[in-house]
């Protein structure tokens, strides 16, 4: 599905662990790192096609998570040229998503990447809530910035602010100022990946 602009329909999957770090899942057979995320069905609504993907890319059913938050509207994001497929009788130049901010109240165990014929992670680990800014492929690193700007103040209500400090001037629109702060190193949880088997 895809609109007149040539945006597809998406939603994406911010998993927040109570402490404040967040899911952050490596692609199969690639090295890329992101958010879970997946395109709507033309008869789902966002928040129908965000429970099917989690279910379908974590594991987790509806019981596991809190949904926290959601970014008002669609943010957009544009397709690198080299990923455009132009044979396509509807060209897709890009995603507009709305974003989730899920707290997990299940168990780290509850998190299943294996459960489609064809997964689309084969590991994970928790990171620190502005981490992904700097660490995501390029071409996403806008929508992360404004989608986390936005959700950031609903995690720090459950994390607290040493956690999730909300985002000031050092942060630029498409992620951090080098010149400034720089987010604090990935750190594993306890059981903090979880392979396909």
């Amino acid at each position: 599905m895809i609109d007149p602009d040539g945006f597809r329909p998406n939603v994406g999957i911010v998993l927040m662990h109570p402490d404040g770090r967040l899911f952050w899942a490596r692609r199969v057979r690639r090295d890329g790192w992101q958010f879970p995320q997946g395109g709507m069905n033309s008869d789902e609504t966002p928040i129908e096609a965000m429970y099917r993907e989690l279910r379908e890319e974590t594991g987790l059913l509806p019981e596991h998570v809190e949904v926290l938050g959601a970014t008002p509207g669609w943010l957009r994001y544009r397709l690198p040229q080299r990923a455009i497929r132009r044979n396509d009788h509807l060209v897709c130049i890009g995603q507009k998503q709305v974003w989730f901010l899920l707290r997990l109240t299940g168990q780290e165990t509850d998190l299943r990447l294996d459960l489609t014929d064809k997964p689309e992670f084969d590991h994970w680990r928790w990171v620190d809530f502005w981490y992904p800014l700097e660490h995501v492929v390029v071409f996403k690193r806008g929508v992360y910035a404004r989608a986390l700007r936005h959700l950031a103040p609903y995690a720090q209500r459950i994390a607290g602010p040493k956690a999730v400090p909300l985002p000031g001037p050092e942060r630029s629109h498409g992620g951090w100022n080098r010149h400034r702060s720089r987010p604090r190193p990935a750190r594993r949880g306890d059981g903090g990946s979880a392979p396909v088997n």
